[in-house]
């Protein structure tokens, strides 16, 4: 093989590895900065999203939706997606990984929301610097070119509103058969539910990130948020 292809070669990998999709890093990689919004979030059902995929738990709700509530639904794929973080995907959750785990996947964590941390978390630590040293704060398009999501509501309606004759037009199979025909209760409203149950206490944002894309309800959120503890 001459040295010219070689290079050719290794160019091509160096492009595939710039270009791969962002990796799910887990809960406890966020907190180690985040600990109040991830000691809130730890108190939500959320947190515990695959432990209801365990025998005999939330028994009626199965029942209801014609599930078997004895079965053990915590490696079937058609569920495992909506109750952990990153199913499938590079980092993400995968059938048999211990859901607390290094990365604690099996729950519907941070990144569920937010994105594959992989890379947009090193923009985070840079721009905290970059804030402290020239009080700049630095443009938040920047996080979303390194694969951080600010469409909350999109995130929310992928499983939530994923069932057949859905208001979401991208809901697709496999569907979850938990509907707001089996119990009212799972009709799902962003603007009621976040409001109501976000999935983490907010508290009032450093001013680190600036511009667009910052969605209409984080505004209303900071109204109320509370000063990060000391």
């Amino acid at each position: 093989m001459t040295r010219t292809l070689l290079c050719v070669l290794g160019a091509v990998a160096l492009s595939g590895a710039a270009n791969a999709a962002p990796e799910y890093v887990g809960v406890k990689v966020c907190t180690k900065c985040h600990e109040a919004q991830g000691e809130s979030w730890a108190g939500t059902s959320h947190a515990k999203a695959l432990d209801s995929l365990k025998p005999n738990v939330k028994a009626e709700e199965k029942k209801k939706a014609r599930l078997d509530p004895a079965k053990d639904y915590t490696k079937d794929k058609d569920c495992v997606g909506c109750h952990s973080t990153g199913f499938g995907l590079a980092g993400g959750h995968a059938v048999g990984k211990e859901p607390g785990g290094a990365a604690a996947l099996g729950t519907v964590g941070c990144e569920s929301c937010h994105g594959p941390g992989g890379v947009y978390r090193d923009q985070h630590s840079k721009a905290e610097k970059k804030l402290k040293q020239t009080s700049e704060a630095t443009p938040r398009k920047t996080l979303v070119a390194d694969g951080q999501n600010f469409d909350y509501e999109k995130a929310c309606a992928t499983c939530h509103l994923n069932f057949k004759g859905s208001p979401h037009k991208a809901a697709k199979a496999p569907f979850t058969p938990f509907t707001p025909d089996v119990d009212a209760k799972y009709k799902f409203e962003f603007g009621k539910a976040v409001k109501a149950q976000a999935l983490h206490e907010h508290y009032k944002l450093k001013g680190v990130f600036t511009g667009d894309p910052l969605p209409a309800v984080r505004a209303e959120f900071q109204k109320n948020a509370k000063e990060i503890p000391e």
